[in-house]
């Protein structure tokens, strides 16, 4: 930490002060014997986590559709079954065509009827 600056080292000092208080907090609610007593349950209610689950169940209602989520819609949807698609016409028209051309036995086929 000698390449901090004095106010960036209170900063941290202060973030890791916090952290502290937190994780002291946590603990001493968790193992509490008595919680169960208290009608809360054997949990400890975390705010951040609530807001975290309220966000992703509101994510729809605030989706603004933007060039950016297009392109990942169309790069994880749209573009796979397209290529797919490609690709299994490229396969088969050229096995086509070598079957129609003689160059592929009946017998040596893959799909036949007997």
């Amino acid at each position: 930490m000698p390449d901090l600056s004095k106010s960036e080292k209170e900063v941290l000092l202060r973030k890791h002060e916090m952290t502290l208080k937190l994780r002291n907090e946590f603990i001493k609610q968790s193992t509490n014997p008595y919680r169960h007593a208290l009608g809360e349950g054997g949990y400890v209610f975390d705010t951040g986590l609530a807001r975290h689950q309220a966000m992703t169940v509101s994510h729809y209602e605030h989706f603004r559709p933007t060039g950016h989520a297009f392109r990942w819609g169309f790069g994880l949807v749209v573009l796979p079954i397209v290529l797919y698609g490609w690709a299994m016409h490229a396969e088969r028209s050229c096995r086509e065509t070598k079957y129609r051309n003689g160059e592929v036995a009946y017998k040596d086929r893959n799909f036949k009827f007997i």
